[in-house]
């Protein structure tokens, strides 16, 4: 069966969580848990969207060992999946869990450098591979030796096959990327800010940071996500406010990715523009309940979407 979603992870991660009693600086600390996830950002908007009964294939470029061992736990999952082959070890991200005080502290390797001719390979494979699709997803950082237009590249290609593309990257990735024109990009507020060189200090001129990307870039649908302070979902039309219901913040790995889910999957279902703003926060709120690289399921995420306050700006 083909996908109706792929997920591209330039820069792919075996995600181990670990969990202690409490971090104790330059002294022994004992593990009490461990955990090894397939990781990364498109990774992980994959793995969401194959708990919401989404057809979903996750792509990009892996190597070694580390490599394989993402493919397989994807495959694990039910999820089609093809990795080119990089050069040497696919990284290794780890997450620190201190359950004494709920916080969990990250540290991510550089990953996988790769060569144009891997690139290009990727490019045609891709270009192959998106006939047909509902919606792509790009995330994440590009990997060591991919030039930071890269994913402009990727969406031109997509452009060329009628594919919208969501974008969910930083820096000059998502700057870059902005250029051809992705159907929707969800920056959080300090990426958004960075973009346009200043600080954005009240909701209307998030909306009209937002609306100018709508106007001067082509993209069609800008969430905008602010971790505990809600998320802002706009587009040529409408721009609505999203409060989430309180939590105990456990973990914010995979609350933003899990955002992105839920957003492809509104769109999928053609829902208007409220329900996705409630469906994402929702999704990103309930995955940052969750200890680790754990994520929300639809269930959950429909059980909750009522109680997001929604307003209109």
């Amino acid at each position: 069966m083909r996908a109706s979603v792929i997920t591209v992870t330039m820069n792919p991660a075996l995600d181990k969580t670990v969990t202690v009693d409490g971090i104790a600086l330059a002294r022994l600390n004992r593990i009490k848990e461990v955990r090894m996830d397939a990781g990364g950002k498109g990774i992980n908007v994959a793995k969401v969207l194959r708990g919401f009964q989404v057809d979903v294939a996750a792509w990009g470029i892996a190597g070694g060992y580390q490599g394989r061992l993402i493919q397989d736990k994807l495959q694990a999952q039910g999820i089609p999946c093809f990795f080119l082959e990089g050069a040497g070890e696919t990284r290794v991200n780890m997450k620190v869990v201190d359950e004494s005080t709920k916080l969990t502290t990250e540290f991510n390797e550089p990953g996988v450098e790769v060569n144009g001719s891997q690139l290009a390979q990727f490019t045609d494979r891709f270009l192959q591979g998106i006939a047909g699709v509902s919606y792509v997803v790009l995330g994440g950082s590009l990997p060591p030796g991919a030039p930071s237009g890269y994913y402009r590249t990727l969406i031109e290609a997509a452009a060329a096959k009628n594919v919208p593309v969501i974008l969910d990257a930083d820096g000059e990735a998502l700057a870059q990327g902005m250029e051809a024109a992705p159907y929707a990009v969800k920056p959080n507020i300090h990426e958004l800010e960075n973009y346009f060189g200043c600080r954005l200090q009240d909701d209307r001129e998030i909306v009209n940071a937002a609306r100018s990307l709508i106007a001067a870039k082509g993209v069609q649908l800008v969430q905008v996500s602010m971790g505990g302070n809600g998320s802002i979902l706009v587009d040529g039309q409408e721009a609505h406010r999203a409060k989430p219901f309180p939590i105990v913040p456990v973990s914010t790995v995979g609350a933003g990715d899990s955002m992105v889910a839920a957003m492809v999957y509104g769109l999928l279902h053609q829902l208007p523009l409220s329900d996705i703003s409630r469906l994402t926060s929702a999704a990103g709120t309930i995955t940052a309940s969750k200890a680790g690289t754990q994520v929300c399921t639809i269930q959950e995420v429909k059980e909750k979407q009522d109680s997001v306050e929604l307003i209109p700006i």
